[in-house]
C-alpha cells in the first residue's frame, strides 16, 4: 500500500469511517472485495493483513440522525448522500460466500 493516501472530498451528510474491514472468521482465499458492487483490486485499493481488509483509502459513511431514518421511511423525500458499503466474497468449507455490508473502522 502505498503511503500518498488520495485526498477525497467528504459530501456534507456523510463522514469518513475509516479504512479497516474485518474478514468473516473462517473465510479462505480467493476473496473478492467490493465497495458498492464495484470489485476492488488487491495491493491498489486494499491490502489483506491477517483478518483485515486494509484499504488505500477511508470509506464514506452516510450519517443518519433519527430525523433523517424517519423521513427516509416515510418515503417523504430522498436523500443522495455518499454512502459506501464493502461486500467480500471468499470461500468457507469449499463452498462460495458473501458477507454485505461489513462494519468499517479506523
Amino acid at each position: 500500500m502505498s503511503e500518498e493516501a488520495t485526498e477525497q472530498k467528504i459530501p456534507k451528510g456523510s463522514y469518513a469511517a475509516g479504512r479497516r474491514v474485518t474478514i468473516p472468521e473462517g473465510a479462505e482465499q480467493p476473496i473478492v472485495v467490493f465497495i458498492n458492487g464495484v470489485a476492488q483490486s488487491e495491493d491498489q485499493d486494499y491490502v489483506l493483513r491477517g483478518n483485515e481488509i486494509l484499504f488505500t483509502r477511508e470509506i464514506i459513511k452516510e450519517e443518519k440522525s433519527g430525523k433523517k431514518k424517519l423521513v427516509m421511511l416515510l418515503g417523504v423525500v430522498g436523500f443522495y448522500n455518499k454512502d459506501e458499503t464493502i461486500d467480500v466474497q471468499y470461500q468457507l468449507n469449499g463452498k462460495t460466500e458473501l458477507a454485505g455490508d461489513l462494519s468499517v473502522s479506523k
